[in-house]
């Protein structure tokens, strides 16, 4: 009972919530890096939220169903079809057996998540289902055989469009403070700037290209960091630390992208622009409190 891996895509892998207690062994927290959609699409096909799914990036595998299935795909707006004709993200459908599952491109975006019904099966390792590797030709991806109700996604609402140009809040890093010219803010160059992503993008971090920011003179000692992190390397340009970033880094920490913002840091694709801009402490909270609710609520109604 299982997919058939035809096709493995550019980097395809099954994803939970992570390895949330192994960062003092140095363990990234890895799993699901947009969050968000990877809990949505398990609600869609009746899931509990922390399932394992696919997670596709850029472009997707093409999978034979090997029985019958109840499956959705959501996320970024891959091209999705079957033997029968296109698919809609954000929609569930059906496969039968023998059926092929084809997911192509995005043209905005990075990543979806492919959930079925009664989620994939996995090995637990160190307390995640997350595979270490993503997957490849002749791999057999486990689940269920499986039925259900065809729900939909309101994917014109506000908070699930992708764009191409992206605006992160942030919070001063732990080095703030030293860089040239940012004693009570941070540094002009940051705060009034606009970086592009690059090709060097990927799950451990999204570097950016931009006017050059001075780092402080004084060496700093490795220390802990974790995904949202802005680090500065010696050149002045920027990397934020995404789901796989390293769990201590040496390069001054000039920001740190607040919690409500992190799923975003999944999507930005090469190209795409980006911007920062500062926030409280009590609006990180609240950012954070009100995307959680709408989540929760959403969950609520689709798994009902």
């Amino acid at each position: 009972m299982s997919f058939a891996v035809l096709a493995a895509g550019v980097e395809s892998r099954l994803v939970d919530a992570g390895r949330t207690s192994t960062r003092g062994f140095g363990v990234p927290i890895g799993g699901a890096a947009d969050r968000r959609s990877w809990r949505l699409g398990n609600a869609l096909v009746g899931n509990a939220s922390d399932a394992l799914a696919l997670e596709v990036a850029l472009a997707g595998p093409t999978l034979r169903a090997e029985h019958a299935m109840h499956a959705v795909v959501f996320g970024a707006p891959f091209v999705v079809s079957t033997d029968r004709g296109s698919l809609v993200v954000g929609k569930t459908f059906d496969l039968e057996p023998g059926e092929t599952l084809r997911i192509g491109g995005t043209p905005a975006g990075v990543r979806a998540y492919l959930c079925v019904h009664g989620g994939f099966e996995g090995r637990e390792i160190l307390g995640s289902r997350s595979a270490l590797q993503p997957i490849h030709v002749g791999e057999t991806l486990a689940c269920a055989e499986s039925r259900g109700r065809i729900r939909s996604a309101p994917l014109d609402h506000p908070s699930l469009r992708l764009l191409d140009s992206w605006t992160l809040r942030v919070l001063p890093g732990l080095q703030r403070r030293q860089f040239p010219g940012a004693a009570r803010d941070f540094p002009p160059l940051f705060a009034a700037s606009v970086f592009r992503a690059t090709n060097a993008s990927n799950r451990m971090g999204v570097r950016l290209e931009g006017p050059p920011i001075a780092i402080p003179p004084d060496e700093i000692s490795s220390e802990p960091v974790c995904p949202g992190t802005i680090q500065t390397t010696r050149d002045g340009q920027c990397i934020v630390l995404g789901i796989d970033g390293q769990t201590i880094g040496g390069y001054p920490k000039l920001a740190q992208v607040i919690q409500a913002d992190l799923d975003a840091l999944a999507q930005i694709r090469p190209g795409d622009e980006v911007r920062f801009v500062s926030c409280s402490i009590q609006e990180a909270e609240a950012a954070f409190r009100s995307r959680e609710a709408e989540t929760r609520e959403w969950e609520t109604r689709w798994s009902a």
